[in-house]
């Protein structure tokens, strides 16, 4: 019995209770006496104390409380007929309705001349209605077909994760002679179909990995994370709800860019029984893909770059050392965009499509392994060894540390802060006399604990900090990717903090401190982002665009383009231009001056290139090799930056990595076969 038929019963039944009310008591006589004499009728039965009053007084008392209870009843029949009538309806309408979403292609990811990085491929997919579980045979049988165990094509009917009434995804990139044997024996396999989905495919292996990330389905976080955004999404009309079972970008540009790649879903609203069962299908909403998106790499310069790391970490391991890891970046420093992107070791986006096995992501996730998920180019972090060295001397500039008449002889050993704390040069035989000049072209330890030492007795004990700050060490770029790190620029504060059960003297700043991060050693930390963008300071003279590996958005029809990445300057350091003379000077010989062997791989190209090689100590194990090359160096137009882990020198490998990397983009490849071993 509904709830409206429920009140009808109760109305009529407290009308008949009314009825009989008034019937029994509403006419009595029983009210009024008349005394022997025939004189005037007196009403007796007024007395308040009177047994008579008191039936009658609780009788209209009840006679008020039905009353109020229907007066209550009539108004809730009010309400639910006329006022909530159509909340009522969309809440039953909804208790025989479900929405079962059919996802859409994603967008594909192109180079800058439209190349497909990641594109979508058809993949069969063999899928089972939820009641098939039910019936062991058709189960066995599907499993013999496919060729998947009996317990794990019942596992994946049972997972509801896609939508309670969506069918269930068995087996995905199946074969024709599956599809055929289903198609033609409808009888054996009641519920089984097989539909034409897209998968992520990519068309160069593992090219750009890094960059473009990977795919796998909604974690927990992101759905709690959607649905407590929902709302101000709605309200503002962007935004992406998902739903479990969703594919979405995890890593790169697939995760930076989900909300443009990951298109929207189709629906498909159907008729269920009060068990959730099928009854009937009604509308459907087509899925509509994602945008294509047009990224700023070049992929021949990609190609080469990825490469070059794996062909020097093989020069290097081939001479005895670890090569266990490496990344080049190469930036046009004119507008911030990204040429080339590499971190070696890498992998194959493709082994996430459908889900990674547990024995693949410990593999990709071990130490042994080196961490090949890793971005090492945003979230490498390392000391920077001798590249900081430009840096080091704008800051002593700046400060007046030194001047451009400054030189100091180096013997190969400094005492700077007495004979007990003496420090080598990396050329322990010695440079002789150096100036700021030919202390950055033949990266002179000396001139550098120089400066650090001048620093700490100065006015300014700092300044060299703030040097580096300017020039954007210590912060994250900005750039358009997930997982970037920030560096350290260490000083006295963070050291008496980071060491604090240490005694006070060795958590107090000392002189050999500064030295260490004159030269880039101790306990700094840089990204190779971060360095390539404080040389694209030295190329500009002054202007940093902001790093970003998006050139724009395409538009889901025709040709052009609904976003175009705009370009920002994200800071600008001013320098003298006498000081800058300095600099570049320094940096135009370590190419060219500081070694023929060097040498011999910059003469074969054409345009004149700045660069500098850095060799930095590491804890455990072999140092960091770095080089940092500025090309064209009358009219800087790229700034590359590369280093490698567990090398003799940076010389020995980064330096030849950057090499490979000019080389495709002025296509002229590197063809001397002469051997660098400057470790600096």
């Amino acid at each position: 019995m509904d709830l409206t038929a429920l009140i009808v019963v109760l109305c009529i039944a407290v009308a008949g209770v009314l009825i009989v009310v008034f019937l029994r008591y509403g006419r009595s006589e029983a009210n009024y006496t008349f005394d022997i004499g025939g004189q005037t009728p007196q009403a007796q039965g007024g007395n308040d104390s009177s047994a008579d009053s008191t039936v009658t007084g609780r009788l209209t008392g009840l006679a008020a409380t039905i009353a109020g209870v229907f007066a209550v009843l009539l108004a809730k029949l009010w309400s639910m007929q006329l006022v909530s009538s159509e909340d009522y309806a969309a809440e039953a309408d909804a208790n025989r309705t479900r929405v079962v979403r059919t996802a859409a292609p994603r967008g594909r990811i192109l180079d800058r001349n439209g190349r497909e990085i990641v594109t979508n491929r058809p993949s069969l997919t063999v899928l089972a209605d939820a009641d098939v579980v039910d019936d062991e045979v058709e189960v066995q049988l599907l499993a013999n077909l496919i060729g998947m165990p009996y317990q794990a094509v019942r596992r994946k009917i049972q997972d509801t994760s896609a939508g309670a009434q969506s069918k269930r995804t068995v087996a995905v990139d199946v074969s024709r002679r599956v599809v055929a044997y289903i198609g033609e024996h409808p009888a054996l396999f009641e519920g089984v179909s097989v539909e034409a989905r897209t998968e992520r495919s990519y068309p160069y292996g593992s090219l750009a990995a890094h960059v473009v990330g990977y795919t796998g389905t909604v974690t927990a976080d992101q759905l709690a994370q959607s649905d407590s955004s929902s709302d101000e999404e709605e309200s503002d009309g962007g935004g992406i709800t998902y739903s479990s079972g969703d594919v979405v970008g995890q890593t790169g540009v697939e995760a930076q860019y989900e909300s443009v790649l990951q298109g929207v879903a189709g629906e498909q609203t159907v008729y269920v029984d009060a068990n959730g069962n099928v009854l009937d299908y009604s509308t459907n909403i087509e899925p509509q893909s994602g945008s294509d998106v047009l990224l700023t790499l070049d992929l021949d310069v990609q190609k080469a770059a990825e490469e070059s790391l794996v062909r020097v970490s093989k020069l290097a391991q081939d001479s005895g050392y670890a090569a266990t890891g490496g990344c080049v970046v190469a930036v046009d420093c004119t507008n911030g965009e990204v040429i080339a992107m590499a971190s070696y070791p890498t992998f194959s986006p493709s082994i996430f499509v459908g889900g990674i096995a547990n024995s693949d992501w410990d593999a990709l996730s071990s130490e042994d392994a080196h961490y090949p998920l890793m971005n090492r180019a945003v979230g490498g972090q390392y000391p920077s060894g001798s590249t900081m060295k430009a840096l080091t001397t704008f800051a002593a500039l700046d400060y007046g540390i030194a001047n451009a008449g400054s030189s100091w002889n180096c013997t190969g050993w400094w005492t700077g802060f007495g004979e007990a704390y003496g420090m080598h040069c990396w050329q322990k035989a010695g440079h002789g006399w150096m100036n700021l000049t030919t202390g950055i072209t033949y990266s002179c330890d000396v001139v550098f604990y120089e400066i650090g030492k001048g620093f700490f007795y100065s006015d300014n004990p700092e300044g060299m900090q703030e040097t580096l700050r300017r020039y954007g060490l210590g912060s994250k770029t900005g750039i358009d990717l997930p997982s970037e790190e920030a560096g350290r620029v260490p000083d006295a504060e963070w050291k008496w903090n980071y060491f604090s059960s240490s005694p006070d003297d060795a958590r107090a700043w000392q002189g050999g401190d500064n030295c260490n991060l004159a030269i880039g050693q101790g306990d700094v930390l840089v990204t190779c982002m971060q360095m390539v963008d404080a040389y694209c300071s030295i190329a500009n003279h002054g202007d940093v665009w902001r790093p970003h590996v998006l050139k724009s958005v395409k538009s889901r029809t025709g040709e052009g383009s609904v976003i175009d990445y705009k370009p920002e300057v994200i800071f600008s350091v001013e320098e003298d231009d006498d000081y800058r003379a300095i600099v570049e000077q320094g940096l135009h010989g370590v190419v060219y001056q500081e070694s023929e062997r060097q040498t011999a791989h910059w003469t074969n190209l054409d345009v004149t290139v700045m660069g500098k090689t850095g060799t930095a100590e590491q804890p455990g194990g072999d140092p960091v090799g770095w080089f940092i090359g500025i090309a064209p160096a009358d009219n800087p137009r790229y700034v590359v930056g590369a280093n490698m882990d567990r090398v003799l020198s940076g010389a020995d490998s980064a330096m030849l990595v950057v090499r490979d990397v000019l080389g495709a983009i002025y296509s002229q490849p590197d063809d001397s076969t002469a051997s660098t071993s400057i470790a600096d």
